[in-house]
Protein backbone atom coordinates (compact mmCIF):
# COMPACT_ATOMS: atom_id res chain seq x y z
CA UNK A 1 0.00 0.00 0.00
CA UNK A 2 2.53 2.64 0.90
CA UNK A 3 6.58 2.15 0.83
CA UNK A 4 9.07 4.58 1.14
CA UNK A 5 12.58 3.57 -0.52
CA UNK A 6 15.82 5.09 0.56
CA UNK A 7 13.84 8.54 1.92
CA UNK A 8 15.39 11.51 2.63
CA UNK A 9 12.92 14.10 5.35
CA UNK A 10 13.28 17.75 6.38
CA UNK A 11 13.16 20.89 5.73
CA UNK A 12 15.38 23.83 3.27
CA UNK A 13 18.79 23.68 4.50
CA UNK A 14 17.74 21.29 7.71
CA UNK A 15 17.96 17.08 6.92
CA UNK A 16 16.23 15.83 9.41
CA UNK A 17 16.63 11.91 7.97
CA UNK A 18 17.85 10.01 5.32
CA UNK A 19 17.98 6.37 3.87
CA UNK A 20 14.67 5.81 5.27
CA UNK A 21 12.68 2.56 3.95
CA UNK A 22 9.66 0.92 4.68
CA UNK A 23 6.82 -0.79 3.44
CA UNK A 24 3.33 -0.85 4.66
CA UNK A 25 0.43 -3.67 3.29
CA UNK A 26 -2.95 -3.18 3.42
CA UNK A 27 -4.72 -4.98 6.91
CA UNK A 28 -0.93 -4.38 8.64
CA UNK A 29 -0.37 -2.35 11.34
CA UNK A 30 3.21 -0.62 11.55
CA UNK A 31 3.85 1.31 15.15
CA UNK A 32 7.41 3.89 14.70
CA UNK A 33 9.21 4.22 17.84
CA UNK A 34 12.17 6.57 18.86
CA UNK A 35 12.79 9.43 21.13
CA UNK A 36 11.97 13.10 20.82
CA UNK A 37 13.38 14.81 17.56
CA UNK A 38 14.25 11.64 15.79
CA UNK A 39 12.15 12.97 13.09
CA UNK A 40 9.10 10.43 13.58
CA UNK A 41 6.80 13.41 12.44
CA UNK A 42 8.68 14.48 9.86
CA UNK A 43 8.61 10.97 8.16
CA UNK A 44 4.63 10.82 8.87
CA UNK A 45 4.43 14.14 6.82
CA UNK A 46 6.38 13.15 4.48
CA UNK A 47 4.60 10.04 3.50
CA UNK A 48 1.59 11.59 3.23
CA UNK A 49 2.39 14.50 1.30
CA UNK A 50 2.53 17.44 3.24
CA UNK A 51 6.27 17.78 3.15
CA UNK A 52 8.44 17.54 -0.16
CA UNK A 53 10.92 14.68 -0.02
CA UNK A 54 14.30 15.44 0.12
CA UNK A 55 15.13 12.50 -1.40
CA UNK A 56 14.35 8.94 -2.49
CA UNK A 57 10.87 8.62 -3.41
CA UNK A 58 7.19 7.36 -1.53
CA UNK A 59 5.15 4.77 -3.77
CA UNK A 60 1.28 4.80 -2.80
CA UNK A 61 -0.20 1.40 -4.67
CA UNK A 62 2.84 1.33 -6.94
CA UNK A 63 2.74 4.35 -7.89
CA UNK A 64 5.00 7.56 -7.22
CA UNK A 65 3.20 10.06 -4.59
CA UNK A 66 4.16 12.58 -6.87
CA UNK A 67 1.93 11.37 -9.57
CA UNK A 68 -0.98 11.40 -7.57
CA UNK A 69 -3.57 14.45 -7.80
CA UNK A 70 -4.27 16.32 -4.73
CA UNK A 71 -7.49 15.14 -3.84
CA UNK A 72 -7.22 11.31 -5.05
CA UNK A 73 -4.30 11.51 -2.60
CA UNK A 74 -6.54 12.45 -0.04
CA UNK A 75 -8.92 9.73 -0.79
CA UNK A 76 -6.47 7.24 -0.42
CA UNK A 77 -4.52 8.32 3.22
CA UNK A 78 -6.12 9.99 6.15
CA UNK A 79 -4.16 12.19 8.74
CA UNK A 80 -4.63 11.79 12.42
CA UNK A 81 -2.80 14.07 14.46
CA UNK A 82 -1.78 14.33 17.68
CA UNK A 83 -5.10 15.56 19.96
CA UNK A 84 -6.64 18.52 18.54
CA UNK A 85 -8.59 21.05 20.68
CA UNK A 86 -11.25 22.42 18.10
CA UNK A 87 -11.46 26.39 18.07
CA UNK A 88 -15.28 26.05 17.50
CA UNK A 89 -18.10 24.05 19.22
CA UNK A 90 -18.30 21.66 16.24
CA UNK A 91 -20.54 18.31 17.12
CA UNK A 92 -18.98 15.14 16.65
CA UNK A 93 -21.24 14.48 13.65
CA UNK A 94 -19.98 18.06 12.04
CA UNK A 95 -16.37 17.01 12.69
CA UNK A 96 -16.85 13.56 11.34
CA UNK A 97 -18.56 14.83 8.04
CA UNK A 98 -15.17 17.00 7.52
CA UNK A 99 -13.83 13.61 6.45
CA UNK A 100 -15.81 13.57 3.34
CA UNK A 101 -14.31 17.43 1.81
CA UNK A 102 -12.20 14.67 -0.69
CA UNK A 103 -15.25 13.50 -2.21
CA UNK A 104 -17.12 16.62 -2.06
CA UNK A 105 -16.83 19.40 -5.07
CA UNK A 106 -15.39 22.73 -4.72
CA UNK A 107 -18.14 24.54 -2.79
CA UNK A 108 -20.87 21.13 -2.63
CA UNK A 109 -21.99 20.51 1.02
CA UNK A 110 -22.57 16.97 2.49
CA UNK A 111 -25.57 15.30 1.02
CA UNK A 112 -27.50 12.04 2.69
CA UNK A 113 -24.93 9.84 1.58
CA UNK A 114 -21.95 11.65 3.37
CA UNK A 115 -24.76 11.74 6.37
CA UNK A 116 -24.81 8.68 6.41
CA UNK A 117 -21.11 7.41 5.13
CA UNK A 118 -19.90 10.01 8.72
CA UNK A 119 -22.61 8.15 10.76
CA UNK A 120 -22.03 4.91 9.85
CA UNK A 121 -17.78 5.82 10.74
CA UNK A 122 -19.26 7.10 14.09
CA UNK A 123 -20.86 3.61 14.84
CA UNK A 124 -17.87 1.85 14.00
CA UNK A 125 -16.07 3.08 16.28
CA UNK A 126 -19.02 2.67 19.00
CA UNK A 127 -19.38 6.54 19.48
CA UNK A 128 -22.69 6.87 17.38
CA UNK A 129 -24.09 8.45 20.79
CA UNK A 130 -21.73 11.32 20.64
CA UNK A 131 -23.14 12.72 17.41
CA UNK A 132 -24.49 15.64 18.39
CA UNK A 133 -22.65 16.44 21.36
CA UNK A 134 -20.04 19.64 20.85
CA UNK A 135 -16.48 18.58 20.67
CA UNK A 136 -15.75 20.69 23.58
CA UNK A 137 -17.98 18.38 26.51
CA UNK A 138 -16.02 15.11 24.85
CA UNK A 139 -13.37 13.80 26.75
CA UNK A 140 -9.87 13.55 25.69
CA UNK A 141 -10.33 9.85 24.26
CA UNK A 142 -13.55 10.37 22.94
CA UNK A 143 -12.23 13.48 20.57
CA UNK A 144 -9.20 11.34 19.63
CA UNK A 145 -11.83 8.53 18.60
CA UNK A 146 -14.11 11.39 16.58
CA UNK A 147 -10.70 12.32 14.92
CA UNK A 148 -10.48 8.48 13.78
CA UNK A 149 -13.94 8.71 12.86
CA UNK A 150 -13.20 11.01 10.31
CA UNK A 151 -10.32 9.63 9.18
CA UNK A 152 -12.43 6.80 8.61
CA UNK A 153 -14.76 8.60 6.45
CA UNK A 154 -12.57 10.08 4.02
CA UNK A 155 -12.99 6.29 3.10
CA UNK A 156 -9.02 5.70 2.68
CA UNK A 157 -7.02 2.88 2.10
CA UNK A 158 -4.62 4.13 4.64
CA UNK A 159 -4.31 5.53 8.10
CA UNK A 160 -1.44 7.27 9.93
CA UNK A 161 -1.69 8.50 13.21
CA UNK A 162 0.87 10.73 14.92
CA UNK A 163 0.60 9.33 18.93
CA UNK A 164 -3.24 8.35 19.16
CA UNK A 165 -2.99 8.01 23.10
CA UNK A 166 -0.65 11.25 23.59
CA UNK A 167 -1.95 12.75 26.74
CA UNK A 168 -4.33 10.24 27.13
CA UNK A 169 -5.91 8.19 30.51
CA UNK A 170 -5.01 4.65 30.87
CA UNK A 171 -8.73 3.72 29.81
CA UNK A 172 -8.95 5.97 26.73
CA UNK A 173 -5.68 4.70 25.61
CA UNK A 174 -6.86 1.34 25.47
CA UNK A 175 -10.23 2.29 23.70
CA UNK A 176 -8.02 4.05 20.86
CA UNK A 177 -5.58 1.61 20.47
CA UNK A 178 -8.84 -1.19 20.14
CA UNK A 179 -10.06 1.34 17.41
CA UNK A 180 -6.13 1.07 15.38
CA UNK A 181 -6.99 -2.63 15.61
CA UNK A 182 -10.54 -2.25 13.95
CA UNK A 183 -8.91 -0.31 11.26
CA UNK A 184 -6.65 -3.14 10.33
CA UNK A 185 -9.34 -5.45 10.36
CA UNK A 186 -11.36 -4.15 8.08
CA UNK A 187 -8.31 -4.18 5.31
CA UNK A 188 -6.76 -0.85 6.04
CA UNK A 189 -2.88 -0.02 6.02
CA UNK A 190 -2.34 1.60 9.48
CA UNK A 191 1.07 3.54 10.81
CA UNK A 192 1.18 5.07 14.11
CA UNK A 193 3.76 6.60 16.36
CA UNK A 194 4.15 6.02 20.06
CA UNK A 195 6.48 5.97 22.86
CA UNK A 196 5.11 3.04 24.18
CA UNK A 197 6.72 -0.30 23.24
CA UNK A 198 4.36 -1.94 24.91
CA UNK A 199 1.28 -0.35 22.75
CA UNK A 200 3.47 -1.39 20.24
CA UNK A 201 4.11 -4.91 20.86
CA UNK A 202 0.65 -5.65 21.25
CA UNK A 203 -1.23 -3.89 19.04
CA UNK A 204 1.03 -3.75 16.15
CA UNK A 205 2.24 -6.38 13.25
CA UNK A 206 5.88 -4.69 12.64
CA UNK A 207 7.36 -2.07 14.29
CA UNK A 208 10.20 0.33 13.12
CA UNK A 209 12.73 1.63 15.26
CA UNK A 210 14.07 5.12 14.41
CA UNK A 211 16.90 7.20 16.13
CA UNK A 212 18.93 10.40 14.89
CA UNK A 213 17.04 10.31 11.40
CA UNK A 214 17.71 6.56 10.67
CA UNK A 215 16.27 3.53 11.03
CA UNK A 216 17.62 1.28 14.14
CA UNK A 217 15.71 -1.97 13.37
CA UNK A 218 12.53 -3.12 11.63
CA UNK A 219 10.83 -6.31 11.52
CA UNK A 220 7.95 -8.31 13.40
CA UNK A 221 7.59 -6.64 17.12
CA UNK A 222 8.38 -9.87 19.00
CA UNK A 223 11.68 -9.71 17.14
CA UNK A 224 12.32 -5.38 17.14
CA UNK A 225 10.40 -4.57 20.65
CA UNK A 226 13.51 -6.47 22.83
CA UNK A 227 15.08 -4.97 25.66
CA UNK A 228 18.69 -4.68 24.09
CA UNK A 229 17.10 -2.57 21.22
CA UNK A 230 15.01 -0.51 23.47
CA UNK A 231 17.83 0.26 25.33
CA UNK A 232 20.01 1.29 22.39
CA UNK A 233 17.26 2.85 20.74
CA UNK A 234 16.63 5.65 24.23
CA UNK A 235 19.87 5.35 25.41
CA UNK A 236 18.38 4.62 28.57
CA UNK A 237 18.15 1.45 30.89
CA UNK A 238 15.07 -0.74 30.06
CA UNK A 239 13.24 -2.98 32.95
CA UNK A 240 11.50 -6.50 31.47
CA UNK A 241 8.58 -7.64 33.69
CA UNK A 242 7.22 -11.03 32.15
CA UNK A 243 3.06 -10.95 31.70
CA UNK A 244 1.62 -14.36 33.20
CA UNK A 245 -0.94 -13.75 31.78
CA UNK A 246 -0.76 -12.58 28.12
CA UNK A 247 3.06 -14.29 27.41
CA UNK A 248 4.24 -11.52 26.53
CA UNK A 249 7.00 -9.26 28.34
CA UNK A 250 6.37 -5.63 29.69
CA UNK A 251 8.73 -3.11 29.45
CA UNK A 252 9.53 -0.82 31.87
CA UNK A 253 11.84 2.18 32.23
CA UNK A 254 14.83 2.36 34.63
CA UNK A 255 14.82 4.33 37.16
Amino acid sequence: MIEARELGVGYPGRVVGAGLSLALAGGEVLALLGPNGCGKTTLLKTLLGLQPALGGSVHLQGRALRDWPLRERARAMAYVPQGQASTFGFTALEMVLMGRTAHLGLIARPGARDHAIAQAALQRLGIDQLAQRSVHRLSGGERQLVLIARALAQQPRAVLLDEPTASLDFGNQGRVMRAVRTLAGEGLAVLFTTHDPNQALRCADRALLMRDGAVLAQGPVASVIRRQDLRELYRAEVHEVSDAGGGLPVFLPGP
